[in-house]
């Protein structure tokens, strides 16, 4: 599943570029006012912070929520308290888009991710020109070099990355590249299958430096608090706040110590 999605990904990019040049993106991503910092923003703090994602669907669970304006449930997230905020651009499986990410980041003053299956410097340059502050690398599907390429040139164009890894490999691959922002999926992209005991088992792996945010699993404010006792600086959240009441939750959570 996980292959068959960047290999979709990494086509619908290349459908847009007979559209749009990598040249004429590149342009455009050098007009592009500096966006708001991710560094900064999910920094290290008493309380845990928050990425709050818009998410419409997803392969394992289907249909989520409709999100006709994902600028206003952007906005709302901010207004609640979130500190960034996630935008699946990825359309067949999550039912998002680009337009989406261009959206929520004109909207709001907060960092916005491109959370998509990455695997070309056209994608990034994408999420520059859509307005985000950083792209999700997925370690499970790069090898070495590509990610050390992609992380490199998303930094030289200005973006920060989130680099998201699943076992001590991988950690290992993103600490060497002394990436600052590492997150640990707890959910196996293979089966679906979530479990909050893996972030417990392998955060203290994580580089002391890095914020460390733990992706997935989050049904309750109980997995927030599992999350932060083993070391999580930030928990991304998206099925939670789409089916429940955000405007209750994101205080909850973000008053998690």
């Amino acid at each position: 599943m996980l292959a068959q999605l960047f290999e979709a990904a990494a086509q619908d990019a290349a459908e847009r570029e007979k559209l749009v040049s990598r040249a004429e993106l590149e342009r455009a991503a050098h007009e592009v006012v500096l966006p708001p910092s991710a560094y900064e923003s999910l920094a290290k703090a008493e309380h845990i912070k928050l990425i709050s994602e818009i998410k419409r669907a997803s392969p394992s669970r289907g249909e989520m929520a409709d999100i006709p304006d994902p600028a206003a449930l952007g906005l709302g997230y901010q207004a609640a308290g979130a500190h960034a905020i996630s935008v699946l651009t990825e359309p067949t499986g999550f039912r998002g888009s680009l337009e989406d990410l261009v959206a929520v980041s004109k909207a709001v003053t907060i960092p916005t991710l491109r959370k998509d299956f990455i695997s070309t410097e056209y994608q990034i340059l994408e999420a520059k020109v859509a307005g985000a502050s950083m792209v999700l690398l997925i370690l499970a599907q790069l090898n070495s070099a590509d990610f050390k390429r992609l992380f490199d040139f998303a930094h030289a164009i200005g973006l920060e990355v989130l680099v998201e890894t699943h076992n001590e490999a991988e950690i290992e691959l993103a600490a060497g590249q002394s990436a600052k922002l590492i997150g640990i999926n707890t959910r196996d992209l293979k089966t679906f299958k979530t479990d909050i005991g893996l972030f417990e088992t392998m955060a203290s792996r994580l580089p002391a430096e890095a914020i460390r945010v733990a992706e997935s699993s989050v049904k309750a404010i109980g997995d927030v608090q599992r999350y932060r006792d083993a070391g999580a600086d930030v928990v991304l959240v998206g099925e939670a706040l789409v089916t429940g009441d955000y405007r209750s939750l994101i205080p909850q959570i973000i008053s998690v110590s």
